[in-house]
């Protein structure tokens, strides 16, 4: 295998008590883990931040904690700004202003924002040049041409297209390697391949976070009831999985995978970081250390 797996991982405030226990484990016992991936950034939001979009954050998990787990471990941070429909009054928000700060003085890792809205990308480009930009999958880019208009784009050094063109191998065959170590696939999508309503999805989720007063999304997708079940996920003709990782996606020459899952429980995202990560015959060895800690609720 010519390079390895950048995991983007989900739940930087949400999550914090899991990758606590996770990460020493990562640390001391590589040997647990696939030696074809890394650990290339962990993404998220706390509650109540006005620019924050695709999902509602609930992480409450001390900034300064956070930012000292990730340095420790050396793990890009990634801070989860992509509402779309911020206006310029938005741009003085004292909380996220100040999380920016935060995170954009730590010179390495270098962290970074996930952006929607290019005003908001021009607010922090002249504020915070410190840190570097994730194009959001928010976008919904899921025609070819708008992901590859994106990726000349010198603003962003990331690029997630919308998981419905994770398969398009004729197409992602042509990218330059330039444009290619800008792509990040979405892995483990769990939403409908046909769903036509996913623009006013992540909408909504902004409005909420703006503090507009909105009836919820009503998703109309099959099964839609169900909720995340990673199991759905595999059965998606966009899933990637890690055989498509090692036999398909690496060989191209893309390197960066995102995982998503910053609305669901920590026992949920323990699977992902077994499946994903860890070598199935030490898999029961990491599940037992996480569920044994007793400082760790995972439901």
């Amino acid at each position: 295998m010519t390079h390895k797996a950048y995991y983007h991982l989900p739940g930087l405030f949400e999550f914090y008590d899991l990758y606590v226990a996770f990460l020493p484990i990562f640390h001391e016992h590589r040997e647990y883990f696939y030696d074809w991936c890394e650990i290339g950034s962990v993404y998220g939001a706390p509650a109540d931040c006005i620019w924050g979009g695709g999902r509602a954050g609930f992480g409450e998990h001390s900034p300064n904690e956070v930012l000292a787990l990730m340095k420790e471990y050396n793990i890009s941070s990634r801070l989860t700004f992509s509402n779309s429909l911020l206006r310029e009054e938005h741009l003085s928000d004292k909380k996220c202003n100040d999380l920016c700060r935060l995170f954009s003085q730590s010179p390495t890792p270098q962290n970074g924002v996930i952006i929607c809205s290019d005003l908001l990308l021009s607010y922090l480009k002249e504020n915070y040049p410190d840190l570097y930009f994730v194009s959001s999958t928010t976008k919904v880019l899921t025609d070819f041409s708008q992901l590859v208009s994106e990726l000349d784009r010198d603003d962003f050094s990331y690029v997630v297209p919308d998981f419905r063109l994770n398969k398009a191998f004729d197409k992602l065959s042509t990218l330059t390697p330039q444009q290619k170590n800008k792509v990040e696939f979405l892995c483990n999508e769990c939403c409908y391949i046909g769903c036509t309503d996913r623009k006013n999805c992540y909408e909504n989720v902004s409005r909420k976070n703006l503090g507009e007063n909105c009836p919820d999304h009503v998703c109309k997708a099959p099964n839609a009831a169900e909720g995340y079940r990673f199991s759905k996920a595999m059965e998606s003709p966009a899933f990637i999985g890690i055989e498509d990782i090692k036999n398909t996606y690496l060989p191209m020459g893309f390197s960066d995978f995102k995982i998503e899952g910053r609305s669901l429980g920590s026992a949920l995202i323990l699977e992902f970081l077994l499946y994903y990560m860890t070598r199935p015959e030490h898999q029961l060895k990491v599940r037992e250390q996480i569920y044994l800690d007793s400082m760790l609720d995972l439901f």
